[in-house]
């Protein structure tokens, strides 16, 4: 009896520590939201290589930012914007953007 007894204690110790191990323990994740503004491009057909300038600094090909693919993140302010390929300009542009502003610019033609 005696042992049926200790028996009887050491199952609901064992019952207890599986459920203890199932248990999931809270957990925090946290993130950083990028609220930068962001620039992207209606890409002509045979001017996605076109180079884009902002504020004179080349930032890659416009094909890489096109609308709905991708979107260059830019500082919140005024910059200027330069689309070019070699001596045609698509886009020639002062700009103004504020944290979390997407804004698309169409590559139409020479200017």
């Amino acid at each position: 009896m005696r042992t049926v007894h200790i028996l009887n204690r050491a199952g609901a110790a064992l019952a207890l520590v599986a459920l203890a191990a199932c248990v999931s323990y809270p957990t925090e994740k946290q993130s950083v939201v990028d609220a930068r503004p962001q620039i992207s491009f209606r890409v002509a057909s045979g001017a996605a290589d076109a180079r884009v300038l902002v504020d004179g600094l080349d930032m890659g090909r416009a094909g890489d930012f096109a609308e709905g693919t991708a979107a260059l993140r830019v500082l919140p302010g005024t910059h200027q914007l330069t689309v070019q390929d070699g001596q045609q300009v698509y886009v020639s542009e002062k700009f103004y953007v504020a944290d979390g502003v997407s804004r698309t610019f169409s590559m139409g033609a020479a200017q």
